[in-house]
């Protein structure tokens, strides 16, 4: 098979999809397609494949049985610009390849994420995350005006100490985690399903999902048929222990469900959340 030209994503490609205040996504280039999924599974599976006479069957059965290295064949770059605290969350992704803009080369834009006022949630107490509901809007608007100003102070500290002479890799030191970075990133379709998993998750930063969202929705045009079994399968799926399949076996037979405590929580939750716990 040829490089393959996917028309769908071609006419997306090198476009800016907004997101957060000031970020953006872009997909610069794709190699392979649902096609090239297949193509290597057929190589590697050789007469095996035969029983499957379609492409979106196949590819649905390698998923469901974790055959991940055709996926592997598949691969994306992304144009990213976002706010440091969530580059700093990508890069634990180890499996991309990523070249970042230089503080050290480059004088630093003012540009700092301020969150919108629906998105401006206090801590939950106990707890390592975010509430859902949001402060009262007067609460939001002083914390976004405080933000600002201190943001600006902070660039204006960063650029005087550039117009001394002091070297840029010195005066961007007390730059905010909101300054907006650009970077390149690569990654094949079999890692980048496991970044999505993470990312789409509910317990993800707000942000970070925004970015995995426009992702999810620009390799969607390049491997439909993968994508829709991706969902399917994994982002929306739960899986069960040993002692919870016995449960399910118990409770299917007409027997009292045998779990109890926290255990029985979790099973319950599952199916009433769809969630991962």
């Amino acid at each position: 098979m040829a490089h393959c030209i996917v028309p769908a994503a071609e006419l997306i490609l090198d476009k800016e999809f907004k997101v957060l205040d000031k970020g953006f996504v872009r997909m610069v280039d794709y190699f392979g397609s649902d096609q090239r999924i297949v193509q290597a599974a057929r190589v590697s599976y050789g007469d095996g494949t035969k029983s499957i006479s379609e492409d979106e069957a196949l590819i649905d059965y390698l998923i469901r049985h974790q055959h991940t290295s055709p996926f592997e064949q598949v691969v994306f770059t992304f144009h990213l610009k976002m706010p440091i605290f969530i580059a700093r969350q990508w890069m634990r992704h180890r499996m991309g390849r990523m070249n970042e803009m230089s503080g050290r080369l480059s004088v630093m834009k003012e540009e700092f994420y301020i969150p919108s006022i629906e998105n401006m949630d206090p801590q939950v107490k106990d707890k390592l995350e975010r509430a859902l509901t949001p402060l009262a809007p007067e609460e939001a608007k002083v914390i976004q005006k405080d933000f600002e100003k201190g943001q600006k102070k902070s660039y204006e500290s960063y650029k005087s100490l550039i117009e001394k002479g002091l070297a840029r890799e010195i005066a961007r030191i007390n730059l905010p985690l909101s300054t907006y970075t650009e970077f390149y990133w690569q990654m094949d379709l079999n890692n980048l399903f496991r970044f999505l998993k993470l990312r789409l998750d509910s317990h993800a930063q707000l942000e970070m999902r925004e970015y995995a969202k426009i992702i999810l929705e620009l390799i969607k045009t390049v491997c439909p048929m993968a994508c829709d079994s991706f969902e399917n399968c994994i982002l929306k799926s739960v899986s069960f222990n040993g002692k919870e399949i016995a449960a399910l076996r118990k409770v299917m037979a007409g027997e009292a469900n045998p779990l109890s405590g926290k255990e029985l929580d979790r099973f319950l939750t599952k199916f009433r959340s769809g969630q991962q716990l």
